[in-house]
């Protein structure tokens, strides 16, 4: 993977960055400086304009540059980022510590689990504050605000099943105008109140929050959405490379912002009546329309970042053994990054049209907005910690000093953001909680069958050994039978031999495992590991954003001398029934919860791309 992006040119990586990568964080002055004064009594007066801007000044610069794309950019799992990613690095770490390593596993889902919520609220909150340009140009247009929002988000997620590839090119450019006209419209306003440029100074910002301590506490709720899109600095690492991220960021989207936050702020010293629309009153009358159609465009950009986010997420979830088999469908021949989740993209639809709908306005929706967001950067710097003080052996005092100032600007902008629970904030965490309640359920009922089937098993090496000393009818072909242990039967071969009562006359046992890595190397894809002289046990290794292909696997194992020809092979699979009960392992609601989501699950044959017309299922009841 990192291989293939070096031989990309820098400035392509660069451009592309900035298409996909700053999408989110690029629409955040859409609404941040209006929402940092709207419903906080706060005066319109220079000395707060300056205080506010300067504590969105040092934020960008102490969590999105200091934090993210200095520090936590680091923390890479073999080149990627995302929570998840930090999370399988984090585990690593504490092999002889199980404790530790099951609290750090739920914290990394429930973060994981809050990209959801964070995920529906983004696109509708992005698209709905660029289309209310609408009202500015002038006021007959108010009506139509809320249908032609609805009307681009849902052109936005019917694209979705013909990728990205095609369109993307045209990302990075528009993202690049997007960004130009931020900076210009910056500097134009600051021209006119050159004393805005002042609020550099952190002074300003301390003044700001000694005089109005309560005001200022609740104004972090919204200073925090300039910072909404860290995140995908850090998670979208593994499609770019670090230093077409980080340069990108230095050299021209961290400028851009600034320069757009400074010209706002100088408009409300000259203008305070602006604060109706700050960003959009940037610009002369005749640019409202052009910018409208800009602002509409970056955040149809910004959300399809932010989608591509929760596909790639969800595969790495059902990977990872979190979620069930989904249909996965790749939009691209030549990106592995670029998938389609049909389940996901329909239900993040209907989500955000039902937000947009309810809340009705961005400033509504900002409310909501935040309280995920700032939960995660909590858990990333938690978790990032670990890795600075068991993986990197920094000074305790040292990564205790460095963390410890980014946990508390973290726990500042919570605990601001937990203030607006009650006024929508509840949105993303009843997301984060019902999301984090089917991860969990999953993973714990996928290891309570495991043990319940386990317990029934044969030794394999074992029974293998009395099938070669005592054979049963052997018939013509190859029969592959799908195991998910190296050391037990396989249900369906004792059900083949109890009901069929024969045994091909070669028997291989098939295991995929995923590694907590994201890529996994081709020379150690496959080991084929002899059991007998007519048994093999064959394991095949993928990372967490591969997809299995049986076909493949087969080919692969050709080149090592086990051959397969298909007309004349089997595949044996074993279909459970779940049957909730009172047996100790989950509570009785859980247990009907796995047994849906397992009924609902796509066929192992599909997933596994097996040939359906050489597919054997043999079923069985479980009690879990």
């Amino acid at each position: 993977m990192q291989t293939g992006m070096s031989k990309q040119p820098l400035a392509a990586l660069t451009l592309g960055a900035i298409g996909v990568v700053y999408g989110d964080i690029g629409t955040s002055p859409l609404y941040t400086m209006k929402e940092c004064f709207t419903g906080h009594s706060i005066a319109l007066a220079p000395e707060n304009i300056l205080g506010i801007l300067s504590l969105i000044f040092w934020s960008i610069l102490l969590v999105v540059s200091l934090k993210y794309v200095v520090f936590i950019m680091r923390a890479d799992n073999n080149g990627e980022g995302g929570i998840l990613a930090l999370m399988a690095l984090v585990l690593r770490t504490l092999e002889k510590r199980p404790a530790a390593k099951w609290n750090v596993m739920l914290a990394g889902i429930f973060g994981a689990a809050l990209f959801y919520g964070d995920g529906m609220i983004t696109p509708a909150i992005s698209v709905l504050s660029a289309v209310e340009g609408l009202e500015i140009i002038t006021p007959v247009l108010k009506p139509y605000v809320i249908p032609s929002t609805i009307i681009v988000l849902i052109g936005l997620f019917a694209m979705q099943r013909w990728g990205t590839h095609s369109v993307g090119k045209l990302f990075g450019p528009i993202m690049v105008l997007w960004f130009c006209c931020l900076a210009f419209l910056g500097i134009t306003n600051i021209i006119r109140a050159p004393e805005v440029l002042q609020a550099v100074n952190p002074v300003f910002g301390l003044t700001f929050v000694l005089h109005h301590r309560w005001e200022a506490f609740l104004a972090l709720g919204a200073v925090v959405l300039a910072l909404t899109g860290a995140e995908a600095l850090y998670a979208d690492m593994g499609h770019f490379g670090k230093q077409p991220i980080r340069l990108a960021w230095f050299a021209f989207v961290l400028p851009s912002l600034v320069l757009n936050y400074f010209g706002q702020g100088a408009l409300l010293i000259h203008t305070p009546d602006a604060i109706q629309n700050p960003f959009y009153l940037l610009a002369p009358k005749w640019a409202l329309a052009p910018m409208v159609i800009l602002s509409t465009a970056a955040t149809v950009i910004a959300s399809q970042a932010v989608i591509s986010g929760a596909f790639s997420l969800t595969r790495q979830a059902v990977q990872l053994g979190y979620l069930p088999r989904l249909a996965i469908l790749h939009t691209s021949e030549k990106e592995i990054g670029q998938i389609y989740v049909p389940a996901i993209n329909w239900m993040l639809l209907i989500s955000i049209i039902l937000l947009v709908i309810g809340f009705r306005s961005s400033s509504n929706l900002a409310a909501a907005y935040g309280i995920a967001v700032t939960a995660t950067m909590v858990i990333t710097t938690v978790l990032a910690y670990i890795v600075v003080k068991n993986l990197w052996r920094w000074n305790p005092w040292l990564s205790g000093a460095v963390f410890g100032v980014f946990l508390f600007v973290d726990g500042a902008f919570f605990s601001a953001n937990a203030m607006k629970i009650m006024e929508g904030g509840w949105f993303p965490l009843l997301i984060g909680l019902l999301s984090f309640t089917l991860l969990t359920t999953w993973k714990r009922g996928r290891q309570i069958l495991f043990e319940r089937l386990s317990a029934d098993s044969l030794p394999l090496e074992g029974f293998v050994k009395s099938l070669e000393s005592y054979p049963p009818t052997r018939v013509q072909g190859t029969a592959i039978f799908m195991t998910s242990t190296s050391e037990g039967v396989p249900h369906a071969l004792l059900h083949n031999l109890k009901h069929n009562k024969v045994l091909h006359e070669r028997v291989v046992f098939l295991n995929i495992i995923t590694e907590d890595i994201p890529f996994v190397p081709d020379i150690d894809r496959i080991q084929v590991r002899p059991l007998g002289a007519t048994f093999f046990f064959v394991t095949a290794s993928y990372g967490f954003k591969e997809a299995p292909d049986v076909p493949e696997i087969l080919e692969d194992c050709g080149r090592q001398g086990l051959k397969f020809d298909m007309m004349d092979t089997s595949f044996f699979l074993s279909r459970e029934t779940l049957v909730p009960s009172k047996m100790p392992g989950m509570a009785l609601w859980r247990e009907k919860i796995f047994a849906v989501m397992s009924r609902n699950a796509m066929r192992a044959t599909d997933f596994f791309r097996i040939p359906t017309n050489r597919v054997v299922e043999l079923g069985t009841q479980v009690e879990i």
